[in-house]
């Protein structure tokens, strides 16, 4: 998982002049889009809810929603304003009460001081949907962007490695992390919710926050694996992250509770920000499964599976040899990590048969999708080198969150794959889907240009 870089970042600067908050007076082009008829004529919003705040090199101020000057085939900001606005009548107290999916965040920001608490939308029925992306695979953007901009984080600071001294509210926070089911929350603000409308297209959506006052939880029920995997403070934290996996708990679910520091040895236990939590728990998994799988036979036939979501085109290839495993991306231009090029930009990582001990360069999404691959291979008791090759298209026009990555992998090894007796035939089908000529990606990728251009021992026995 990636460390924080840089000094104490939770030191206090003193002397320093604080910055005034962001405003429409900032960006008066915000006011046009809130008077267009077709974007706000369904909306109930006030222009004083709204906190803007241009990032970087923003195109957005130049755009204003309707010039496509980032390329992609939506305005992305657009999408949030519906969300946003739909969301903010329901947030005008300090007093907050819903039921929680259950979820909880833990935040990276001024590590290893930082906030945690639980995510709360401010409704009374089944919510269990909000947090659970192993269920969202074919939502649409906007009912992402609608689940997410529904939660209200309730924010605590605390000290990763002092998070049971930091008194009931973090108490009840890893209560409802464990929790198997939504339950009802009662949230006392220090302020009332705010959410900053960030103009950058390249920023995850995301609810509103404000400080804890305290918080009331009803009662709840644990996930029975997770609570037992609690109380061991015996037991490495990778092995309870195995073992509950193994037994069927939802990927999300062990995600949450590693977070919140609810595995490992007593003395060792802490807090671990969403973010990293979400790799490292894809990682431990996926290695564990590597461990097994390259002890069992290879596969006899060239394979391709394919996915389409959110204009993402994920094609898959396996072939007939021993485990390696290689992730390669194609980002088009006003794609979110291709804002401004006029060129496709490529790039991936990749391991052989000893496995990888360093961070791969392109993130979570590499663990992501090795996690969903030895999903297939553990289930058929087979190993092969396998290809995760994906074209990201501008309808995909905001990030979302490296499940996206890990359901649209998973999703493509549910379908048929398509078997072929060479290497060359897989490739052909391959190129027939992608935009991107074949000959780019074998340029780019170290086990594709292994596979067509270096010989094996084995080829000279077969003379």
């Amino acid at each position: 998982m990636r460390r924080p870089i840089g000094g104490k970042r939770n030191a206090k600067v003193i002397g320093q002049v604080r910055k005034p908050k962001p405003s429409l007076k900032d960006n008066p082009w915000v006011l046009e889009l809130l008077d267009d008829h077709s974007l706000a004529a369904d909306l109930n919003y006030s222009k004083d809810q709204l906190v803007t705040k241009a990032r970087g090199r923003s195109l957005c101020a130049a755009c204003k929603g309707g010039k496509f000057l980032c390329g992609k085939t939506r305005c992305p900001l657009v999408v949030r304003f519906r969300s946003y606005f739909k969301t903010a009548p329901l947030l005008q107290s300090t007093d907050l009460d819903g039921a929680c999916p259950p979820g909880v965040f833990v935040g990276r920001i001024g590590y290893p001081y930082v906030y945690a608490g639980p995510l709360v939308p401010p409704l009374h029925e089944d919510t269990s949907l909000y947090d659970l992306p192993e269920f969202w695979f074919g939502k649409s953007i906007d009912e992402i962007v609608g689940f997410r901009s529904l939660l209200v984080r309730g924010k605590h600071r605390v000290h990763v490695k002092k998070f049971e001294e930091a008194g009931k509210i973090m108490d009840q926070t890893i209560d409802l992390a464990l929790s198997i089911r939504p339950v009802d929350v009662e949230l006392s603000l220090k302020k009332k919710p705010t959410k900053t409308l960030v103009l950058d297209s390249q920023i995850q959506p995301f609810g509103p926050s404000a400080l804890l006052r305290k918080m009331s939880v009803s009662n709840s029920r644990w996930d029975h694996h997770i609570e037992k995997a609690y109380f061991d403070d015996d037991l490495k934290a990778s092995e309870a992250v195995t073992t509950l996996f193994q037994k069927g708990t939802l990927v999300t679910k062990i995600q949450r509770a590693f977070s919140v520091g609810a595995f490992g040895m007593k003395e060792q236990r802490r807090l671990v920000p969403t973010r990293w939590s979400i790799t490292a728990v894809d990682s431990i998994i996926s290695e564990d499964m590597m461990k097994k799988i390259k002890t069992f036979p290879e596969i006899n036939e060239y394979r391709v599976y394919e996915s389409r979501y959110l204009d993402n085109r994920f094609e898959i290839l396996m072939m007939p040899r021993a485990w390696s495993y290689e992730a390669m991306e194609a980002w088009y231009p006003g794609t979110a990590w291709n804002p401004s090029n006029r060129y496709v930009i490529m790039f991936g990582d990749w391991e052989g048969f000893g496995g990888r001990t360093t961070y791969a360069s392109i993130g979570g999404c590499y663990y992501a999708a090795r996690l969903a691959v030895g999903e297939l291979l553990m289930k058929e008791r087979r190993q092969a080198l396998v290809i995760v090759l994906r074209e990201a298209h501008p309808g995909y026009i905001m990030p979302v969150g490296v499940w996206q990555v890990r359901e649209n992998v998973r999703n493509a090894l549910r379908q048929k794959p398509h078997k072929y007796n060479t290497l060359d035939e897989a490739l052909s089908r391959i190129a027939n889907q992608f935009q991107i000529p074949m000959k780019q990606w074998i340029a780019r990728s170290s086990l594709l240009r292994n596979a067509l251009f270096q010989r094996r021992i084995t080829d000279y026995f077969k003379r």
